[in-house]
């Protein structure tokens, strides 16, 4: 091509780029037409159902037997800043009531965790132990309200002794040490899980060879601001008396801390750590407690939707320590404001489908909406011989009963 023929190509391209310049540059004048608005939806209705096609098994009964060793069917009646007080119970359903499904279930005993004190042990007892004793074993708890008082210590040691000949098979220590019971009682400081007042508590527990179960803290979301980055927004949002951020709390790690120096100074003690050692979310740190502590055994109540979301870990952490995992659910007949732990035919279904099978991305409570958080779990398949221990020979053991 000669210098004439490219001189006119080049003309002809620049003229081309300069009509394209200003063609787009027309278009950028012109009003834009306004992007279309998302439907507005409240996070609450929000219940959207997975698309993925995987298998569903139903588990309507445990392949063996079971023992849960964490349900309530009684409370002690009156409380102040989460302090129970007196003696008086009340009762979320009768035996009669609760038989029936713990047949259709496969559940051979149930553990009344919260069978108060003094006179309030002795009726939970007569109600659910003495005319079923081979179906219900019930808990006595400490006397919190008296824990100001001289001679305190010695006090609930004797009142440990006189619960077990009445016939209470273990002691419950609830939250309410370490996030509730202050030095007086609802006012003042709070007092330490770790405080030297309950040693004698828990050597006579030791002494005696009845388990303490303990739940210490709470998930770690618990303990952090209930904001946009708070995994546990809704929850925490709909019980804000449930968050422990700010005030005079202590912090999670803490409160774990103080536990594992009771562990440390009481090793004839059994201690039943609960909700999976209030740490369900940190296998790593629950397995390093296990290790160094062999009097420290685990339940799984409320937790298999933290456990489930890490099938792979969950299971490793179930082979290793297969008998020391005791079988629990939190279960309380009744109501409908924590669903993960309502005692109904679907909340056994769950936990057993959970156990039993490889089973993919299914709903951890029996709930349109996750109640703990928006994820759901995968099955963790485990084999038959930690099944059974899982399921009814660690508590055997541990409970000292025969299934």
């Amino acid at each position: 091509m000669g210098t004439i023929g490219r001189r006119r190509l080049l003309e002809s391209a620049g003229v081309f780029l300069a009509a394209r310049q200003m063609s787009v540059g027309r278009v950028s004048l012109a009003p834009a037409e306004p992007a279309p608005e998302g439907q507005p939806l409240l996070l609450k209705d929000f219940e959207p159902r997975s698309m993925l096609h995987v298998p569903e098994t139903k588990v309507p009964r445990s392949r063996y037997p079971v023992i849960d060793v964490h349900t309530h069917l009684s409370s002690v009646a009156k409380h102040r800043h989460g302090v129970g007080l007196g003696e008086e119970m009340q009762y979320s359903a009768t035996a009669d009531e609760v038989l029936p499904l713990m047949d259709r279930k496969n559940i051979r005993m149930m553990v009344n965790l919260t069978g108060g004190v003094g006179k309030g042990l002795l009726e939970a007892i007569a109600k659910f132990q003495t005319p079923h004793p081979d179906r219900f074993l019930t808990f006595t708890e400490p006397w919190w309200e008296r824990s100001n008082q001289p001679g305190y210590s010695q006090f609930q040691a004797d009142e440990i002794a006189r619960a077990h000949k009445a016939g209470a098979r273990g002691l419950k220590v609830l939250k309410t040490l370490g996030l509730y019971l202050r030095e007086n009682i609802s006012t003042g400081p709070l007092v330490k899980v770790d405080d030297k007042r309950f040693d004698a508590m828990w050597e006579v527990c030791g002494s005696l060879g009845i388990p303490v179960a303990i739940h210490v803290s709470d998930p770690e979301a618990f303990f952090l601001p209930i904001d946009r980055f708070n995994e546990r927004f809704e929850e925490l949002n709909n019980h804000p008396d449930w968050s422990f951020y700010g005030g005079d709390f202590p912090s999670n790690a803490e409160l774990l801390e103080a536990r594992n120096r009771v562990l440390a100074r009481h090793p004839q003690t059994q201690f039943i750590v609960l909700h999976v050692g209030n740490d369900a979310e940190n296998l790593p740190y629950v397995g390093e407690c296990m290790d160094r502590f062999p009097n420290m055994y685990v339940e799984m109540g409320a937790r298999i939707g933290e456990l489930g979301r890490q099938p792979r870990m969950a299971k490793k952490f179930f082979e290793k320590y297969q008998d020391r995992i005791l079988f629990g659910t939190d279960a309380v007949p009744h109501g409908k404001d924590t669903p993960q732990q309502i005692f109904t035919d679907k909340l056994y279904e769950i936990y057993y489908r959970f156990l039993e099978t490889e089973d993919e991305y299914f709903d951890y409570a029996p709930a349109p909406v996750p109640p703990q958080g928006r994820w759901r779990i995968y099955g963790l398949g485990l084999t038959e011989e930690i099944l059974k221990k899982v399921y009814y020979e660690n508590a055997a053991r541990v409970l000292q009963v025969k299934i």
